[in-house]
């Protein structure tokens, strides 16, 4: 008799447990075992339970490859069961760990392998590759592509991905099933709470997203915010929206968002660090001459001087150009593509010197600068402002890391089987994104959601956004190093996010270089990865569309190919995302520092500027509540968070990849321990890439 002794881990989620007989069966090398019911007297398979039981085989089963779980009636009506793991020690001793990490729902069978990472040539049983092909086979059945808007990448489909969104008849109703007072839909739990797989949603994320939300947008609506469509009578009222949970950092932008110097400093270190970029030269659609920005420039120095010296920087926001807005509350809005130049001044501040309000110039488009009346130049930048948030939002944040990382996520689910190293380096970085996203499609970016109530260019407009910058995105502007070069950012001082995020990239770079050249050797090994390279080209297909001008690849050939393309999967799905998130609220919540909409036409003369006319333009006071609201909701601490590098689902069991993790721990503890040290001296700290800050994944 051969005397197995197995441990089964159930998840901790709510409702992970089950109620339902659970079986097991083991195969190993040089036998099968029978099938027997895993059943303790009491409760077995309780949420969060690590449940211990013996399995008796007539004979030694030799190395286990193996093993099935059978979910089976019992007296008690279906029931969803969450496993962990299986783990199992051998008579010798030796302990074999089985990966599962994903939900039975149905009475089925579930059929895992041992954890050791292998590739298709590292398969020497026949049974091994049939079940990778079978896994594949089951998973491409299952989850297939759909398009979401044509020109942006595509995401998953199926019937219980996509939640059931309908209009809220009776707000008087005393349960209330995701209902946010004041918006007009709702969002049906039933619909979003049992998904397959890895597919599944987080009941606890599902239920805290919105009770969130709900009770914030019902304090909005009682003080009457969201039904007001007027303009704010004075500026300080704009603080009856504030939050209630002020930061060192919201309370200085609402203290200095007028300040030019902070208006440049949030181009370095604000939501959206990454769109400015050297000047060498004035581009002939921006005539700014030397007498216009002289006075800004200081004594004995010229533009001409400072272009060479590498000290103007251009913001360019000409991709916003020509997209037709919408009316918001029965008034009609109004958009630009503006110019901003810059200046990088001997006291270390980035200066704005010369701002046109439009990608052609003309006399009825004025270049305006510092030395205009108060009111014109503080509209002059509230309209810069205005253009951040749509390159913020539209461009840095949905599209360039949740609708490119959902994509990166479907695609490995799709065309990597569990045993495979890069599924096992990967999955950490895919965890909650699709949830997110599936939430965000739901109450964000669908017809009567709440960027086409508070924003200028609604949905339609924000796609086009979108879809104009994913035809301009390259696969080496998404490599960090480059894109500071090629911005010609790589040398400017007190650039935090940039030198911040090359720490992080380096840490993560190292780690993925040790754990790819243990599993692949050599090129030739990546060359031949079959399951690699159809993952590469399903991303290229549906991420990028087939663009063969982003110069992103559709096969690998190289080691060093490989470890660049997964440092910035990595990268995009955690860090990029937290340069852009962690930071919203603190930056947004003062509504003039980032309008989401402007209600009076970009100004054609100077001097007629009154506050007043300013207060009109700005959002009125219902399109600010929502969308703060909106800010305030996506920019919470996430639930079930997971800061980069804590991987606690047991994935790797080799003794090399797990070295690896605990020295990329190591690493990231000491950025985070030398930010923490800068930070102290500055009098705006920049903590968003601090790795305590870092999720692994797009999960909010």
């Amino acid at each position: 008799m051969a005397t197995y002794k197995v441990k089964v881990a159930t998840g901790d989620d709510p409702l992970s447990g089950t109620l339902d007989s659970i079986s097991l069966t083991i195969v190993g090398t040089q036998g099968e075992s029978h099938k027997q019911l895993l059943n303790h007297f009491g409760r077995d398979f309780a949420t969060g339970a690590v449940d211990k039981y013996t399995v008796q085989c007539q004979q030694d089963l030799g190395e286990l490859i193996l093993i099935s779980l059978y979910k089976e009636p019992s007296l008690f009506p279906k029931d969803s069961w969450y496993c962990n793991y299986v783990q199992i020690c051998a008579p010798n001793g030796r302990v074999y760990h089985f990966p599962a990490y994903q939900w039975m729902d149905g009475y089925e069978t579930l059929t895992l392998r041992e954890a050791s990472g292998k590739t298709t040539a590292d398969e020497t049983l026949p049974i091994l590759l049939a079940h990778r092909q079978q896994e594949l086979r089951a998973k491409q059945e299952y989850y297939c592509w759909r398009v979401f808007v044509p020109g942006l990448p595509n995401y998953v489909n199926i019937p219980s991905y996509r939640p059931r969104v309908r209009r809220h008849r009776n707000p008087n109703r005393p349960e209330w099933n995701g209902y946010i007072p004041g918006f007009p839909i709702l969002i049906n739990f039933k619909a979003t709470k049992f998904l397959n797989s890895n597919l599944r949603y987080s009941f606890i994320k599902t239920a805290s997203f919105f009770y969130r939300l709900g009770p914030k947008a019902l304090s909005f609506k009682v003080r009457g915010l969201l039904d007001c469509k007027h303009s704010w009578k004075r500026l300080k009222d704009i603080k009856k929206v504030f939050p209630a949970s002020k930061t060192v950092i919201s309370e200085y932008v609402t203290e200095h968002w007028a300040e030019d110097s902070f208006f440049g400093y949030q181009y370095l270190n604000g939501v959206n660090p990454g769109l400015i970029r050297r000047c060498t030269r004035i581009p002939d659609k921006f005539p700014v001459t030397d007498e216009m920005v002289a006075p800004f420039l200081g004594e004995g120095t010229c533009l001409r001087a400072e272009l060479e010296k590498g000290n103007i920087y251009l913001a360019d926001y000409r991709i916003l150009e020509g997209i037709a807005t919408t009316e918001l509350n029965g008034q009609k809005q109004y958009h630009c593509a503006p110019l901003c130049l810059l200046y990088f001044d001997p006291e270390g501040n980035m200066m704005p010197i010369a701002i046109q309000l439009s990608q052609t110039p003309g006399p009825d488009c004025p270049i305006f600068l510092p030395s205009d009346c108060e009111w014109d130049w503080l509209l002059a930048k509230t309209w810069v402002r205005y253009a951040e948030f749509y390159s913020h939002e539209a461009i840095s944040h949905l599209l360039e890391t949740h609708l490119i990382a959902e994509a990166f996520g479907l695609a490995m689910l799709r065309q990597l089987p569990m045993c495979h190293p890069l599924y096992k380096l990967l999955v950490p970085h895919t965890r909650f994104t699709i949830q997110i996203n599936s939430i965000g499609r739901a109450i964000l970016l669908n017809e009567g959601g709440l960027s086409a109530r508070a924003t200028s260019l609604g949905l339609e407009g924000i796609a086009e956004v979108m879809v104009r910058a994913l035809s301009e995105i390259t696969y080496d502007g998404l490599y960090l190093p480059n894109d500071f070069v090629e911005r010609g950012v790589q040398d400017l001082p007190q650039y935090y996010y940039r030198d911040d995020s090359l720490a992080v990239w380096d840490a993560l770079e190292r780690y993925v270089t040790e754990i790819i050249t243990y599993y692949y050797p050599n090129d030739a090994a990546v060359e031949g990865d079959p399951e690699l390279q159809c993952w590469v080209q399903e991303i290229f297909k549906e991420c990028l569309l087939g663009r063969e001008s982003s110069g992103f690849p559709t096969c690998l050939r190289t080691v060093p190919e490989l470890i660049r393309y997964v440092t910035i999967v990595i990268y995009t799905c955690s860090a990029k995302h937290a340069a852009v998130n962690t930071g919203q609220l603190e930056f947004t919540s003062w509504m003039p520092n980032f309008p989401s909409s402007m209600r009076n036409p970009p100004m054609q003369v100077k001097g007629l500027t009154t506050e007043e006319i300013f207060l009109d333009t700005l959002p009125d006071v219902k399109t600010t509540s929502i969308i703060l609201l909106v800010f305030w909701t996506l920019s919470r601490e996430p639930d079930d968070k997971r800061p980069l590098g804590h991987f606690p689902e047991i994935h790797f069991v080799e003794e090399v990849p797990l070295r690896s993790i605990e020295t990329l721990r190591q690493r990231l503890a000491q950025i985070s321990h030398d930010i923490r040290q800068r930070n102290k001296s500055l009098p705006i700290p920049y903590y968003y890439l601090d790795p305590v800050m870092i999720e692994n994944s797009i999960s909010i």
